[in-house]
């Protein structure tokens, strides 16, 4: 694992130790290591734009970065969160992470392991955390731990779990779309925008495994298209959100999860509601076509 910033331009070298160190502030004791993985670990990271229909589109690549704690505890679900939510909050007040997508701050995403399951993980050879420890940059190590040596895993092994996770994601969110339709068509709009979402979710899902073999413990669409589109850049081109418009479009199947079950003043449209499942359907044929070629690469 590399331990220094110098293959990054200065400029964004510089905002990522500036990032460390108010996560280091936030976290305090709880924190056992804090690892840079993905594109700005290994210096491909993208800031780009194309445009579509005459609406120009922004993007560029987060900074990930895992958090990697002392106790089993404080990586739960609710306790991450809270974690994430607080480091975020510090990072938005500091001004270092962007507050909209043309801002030239970068955009942060977190993801909490306990040191424990990190090390059960490396010696089982999870390639997504192989990957970091190979690939990663150790900005802040407390000292108290050591990283297990990492398993490598056998290609066709690798593949053949790769493709049977892909599978069978793929065929549960396939099979929400196809709930979609039944309730769109029988005009219940609130169960149909539930059944979108979860159709999307496990698009999602299906991306996050077959690329790094690791699901994120989120439900929230916004974070979980972060992550997709941080694998391959054709994902970003499937909710956009350049105009408010879209935005809001995304807002409501976004909300779906909770809201169109649970929350009387939750509405939405037929035409609104066809406007999404265009979206997702798109989410579903460049999952199946990105995701192929990604597990046929595998043995390659």
């Amino acid at each position: 694992m590399k331990r220094s910033l110098t293959h990054l331009p200065k400029y964004k070298a510089e905002q990522i130790r500036d990032i460390a160190e108010a996560i280091v502030e936030t976290a305090g004791e709880k924190l056992a290591m804090l690892i840079l993985y993905g594109s700005y670990a290994r210096g491909d990271w993208v800031e780009d734009e194309y445009v579509e229909r005459g609406v120009t589109y922004s993007y560029k690549s987060d900074v990930d970065l895992l958090l990697v704690v002392h106790q089993r505890k404080d990586a739960r679900q609710q306790a991450a969160i809270r974690l994430e939510y607080a480091i975020k909050r510090k990072l938005h007040r500091l001004h270092l992470i962007d507050r909209h997508v043309y801002d030239p701050r970068p955009t942060v995403s977190l993801i909490t392991e306990d040191m424990r399951s990190l090390n059960k993980d490396l010696e089982r050879g999870h390639y997504f955390f192989c990957d970091i420890k190979k690939e990663g940059v150790l900005l802040h190590n407390s000292g108290n731990h050591k990283l297990a040596r990492r398993r490598k895993l056998d290609p066709e092994e690798l593949q053949k779990v790769t493709r049977d996770d892909f599978r069978h994601w793929f065929k549960s969110a396939s099979e929400y779309l196809s709930a979609f339709d039944h309730a769109l068509k029988r005009r219940f709009y609130n169960k149909a925008a539930f059944e979108l979402h979860q159709a999307t979710e496990r698009y999602f899902h299906a991306i996050a495994l077959t690329f790094t073999r690791y699901k994120p413990k989120v439900h929230d669409l916004e974070e979980l298209d972060k992550n997709a589109s941080s694998q391959h850049p054709d994902f970003f081109t499937v909710f956009p959100r350049a105009t408010e418009e879209q935005k809001r479009h995304f807002e409501l199947l976004r909300k779906a999860y909770i809201d169109a079950r649970y929350k009387r003043d939750y509405k939405i449209t037929k035409r609104e509601l066809e406007y999404l499942a265009t979206r997702v359907r798109k989410l579903q044929r460049l999952t199946k076509k990105i995701c192929r070629e990604k597990i046929a690469s595998l043995v390659n």
